[in-house]
């Protein structure tokens, strides 16, 4: 992923981005903010480690958090919404899964979802990486990337 040509693709769309993170915590921020020139398109984000967190600082319902749990499909695209929200972001991505070294709960290490709200887009994909715990983590992020890349461009 060209993370350069995506930060250029954004600013001649005139889109903005905001991130929350769990499972890479602020890796998914530092990988836009490396490019020169993102401060025009990256808006924020917030790492939202624990659940408390999700709750109290995002503001993830808890009964979504109770009923479906931090490693899902609707737990990831809840959090891409309320944070392109928070910002009044074009975009809002999110990441969340597990990294190892254990399971959490009924999601196996390199359980991963990401997903992305905007204009016209509201998707979580589910992804099983295979790897360490930082491939988990880098791999997270740039299923991100690409997934605002892909919709982004529109």
């Amino acid at each position: 992923m060209n993370v350069e040509a995506l930060i250029s693709q954004l600013t001649a769309n005139s889109q903005t981005i905001a991130v929350a993170e769990s499972l890479t915590g602020g890796l998914l921020a530092d990988a836009l903010v490396t490019v020169p020139g993102a401060s025009k398109v990256f808006l924020g984000g917030i790492v939202s480690y624990s659940d408390s967190s999700k709750v109290n600082v995002l503001g993830l319902p808890a009964n979504l958090l109770n009923d479906q749990g931090a490693v899902s499909a609707q737990t990831a695209l809840a959090m891409a919404k309320l944070v392109a929200t928070r910002f009044e972001a074009t975009f809002g991505l999110s990441t969340t899964g597990v990294a190892g070294p254990d399971p959490v709960g009924q999601s196996p290490v390199g359980e991963v979802f990401v997903a992305i709200s905007g204009p016209g887009v509201e998707f979580a994909q589910k992804l099983q990486v295979i790897g360490s715990r930082a491939e988990i983590r880098s791999q997270a992020v740039l299923a991100a990337l690409e997934l605002l890349w892909k919709h982004s461009g529109k």
